[in-house]
């Protein structure tokens, strides 16, 4: 049963459910949207009513950080385990390697996306690459974004690993929803990590919650506004809505 947090509609599963589902709907050529998020996606979310909005009209979202995944298990979920992006996507590739299910990526810039494909295609070698592109950091003109609508139709990719960050890669995900039968996995940084460009925190640091220190420490200037704006305002959040005291103030405004 899909459980709420912070009205973010969050998907109970692990890494087997949630590969063979994506792998389903692949092979049936369906048009699916698949998230990994974590506090920052949700809080992305209770700013912004649009962004929300989005997320939960998503066909999957997946607990990709602990607090989810805490959050989860004092909701009901026993064993809820996470169900990261990086690892989830390998998960994933894995599958298409051995069902011959046409893969593509979108994101990151072309040096990164190279060396991402050359290490899964020798970790891989039966995977197929159908499209990769690597999209301008600014704002797509209604042509260009025509045009990468065509071309993943053309490539004839089932599932594409999307690697923009929040919230641009669920924007980009909407947007795209329904014109291709392409099952969209949106990652985050797995580009970055797989393709060996940025560290990942140690499994250690995962498992109690600290991956965002860790990424913190390495990435001060960019990421100290998201984890110290949103990390303290999410505990409190979380508290009101594991008390019920969320919805109330909701429903009375």
């Amino acid at each position: 049963m899909i459980k709420t947090v912070l009205g973010i509609r969050v998907s109970p599963t692990n890494y087997a459910s949630a590969t063979s589902q994506i792998t389903n709907w692949a092979l049936a050529g369906e048009s699916r949207g698949v998230i990994a998020t974590g506090v920052h996606g949700v809080m992305e979310a209770h700013d912004s009513p649009d962004f929300k909005k989005i997320l939960n009209t998503a066909d999957m979202i997946t607990p990709d950080g602990m607090p989810l995944v805490w959050m989860l298990r004092l909701k009901g979920v026993k064993g809820q385990t996470r169900v990261y992006g990086p690892t989830l996507m390998l998960h994933v590739i894995a599958m298409a390697a051995r069902e011959k299910i046409p893969v593509g990526f979108y994101g990151a810039n072309d040096q990164t996306l190279q060396k991402l494909i050359t290490r899964l295609s020798a970790r891989y070698p039966d995977l197929k690459v159908a499209y990769a592109f690597s999209p301008p950091f600014r704002p797509l003109v209604k042509q260009e974004s025509d045009q990468i609508t065509r071309d993943i139709a053309a490539s004839g990719v089932r599932i594409l690993f999307v690697g923009l960050g929040c919230p641009k890669q669920e924007l980009w995900m909407a947007e795209q929803q329904g014109k291709s039968s392409v099952v969209m996995l949106g990652v985050g940084a797995a580009f970055d990590f797989h393709a060996g460009t940025k560290s990942q925190a140690p499994a250690w640091m995962q498992a109690i919650g600290l991956e965002w220190f860790f990424r913190l420490i390495h990435e001060p200037r960019r990421l100290a506004k998201r984890y110290l704006y949103n990390n303290p305002r999410f505990i409190l959040l979380a508290l009101a809505d594991l008390l019920g005291i969320l919805d109330k103030g909701k429903k009375e405004a």
